[in-house]
């Protein structure tokens, strides 16, 4: 497997985030994971924004404190997917968004980046306090799914999320 990193959002990456936005916009794909970029178009906004939100005392109050991470491929310094980390829960989050939203951009979907980046990212949920996190994904989504799955996911339940009408698969991984 290629080598990766994962990184906090910085300006070095801004060109690459744009592209990144538009490459989802273009395919009609949802953001999971990407925090405000769907609507935050300038990058040093985004960057900002995302820094900001890590600290409780900064974030909006219909928003979870949350790290967001980019998940860098080494050998070209690729942005290929994003992970969003969120400390806590509120009533939505719980319910039905989870502690952890991620994507890969569609260009290099199914090349098993996201187990990669979510198994990258599970010792920084440790670090966290976190000692369990919840991981949702659209029933359906088999891809995702797998993801979980091979990262621990142990089902719980399946509900219907209000404002989609769609049917949303629960997880739990256990951290060790």
């Amino acid at each position: 497997m290629e080598e990766f990193i994962l990184i906090r959002p910085t300006s070095e990456y801004a060109s690459q985030l744009t592209e990144y936005r538009q490459e989802f916009l273009d395919a009609g794909s949802s953001m999971d994971g990407c925090g405000q970029l769907r609507q935050i178009a300038d990058p040093v906004e985004y960057v900002s924004k995302s820094i900001e939100y890590e600290d409780p005392s900064k974030t909006p109050s219909h928003l979870a404190p949350a790290t967001q991470l980019l998940f860098i491929r080494k050998i070209d310094n690729r942005l290929v997917g994003m992970i969003q980390i969120r400390h806590s829960f509120n009533d939505y989050l719980e319910k039905y968004g989870g502690h952890i939203g991620y994507s890969v951009r569609p260009s290099e979907r199914r090349k098993g980046y996201a187990k990669e980046m979510l198994k990258a990212a599970l010792p920084f949920c440790r670090e966290l306090g976190l000692d369990r996190v919840l991981i949702t994904c659209n029933d359906g989504n088999i891809g995702s799914e797998k993801t979980i799955l091979a990262n621990g996911g142990v089902y719980e339940s399946t509900v219907c999320e209000p404002n989609s009408k769609k049917n949303i698969k629960r997880f739990w991984i256990r951290l060790q």
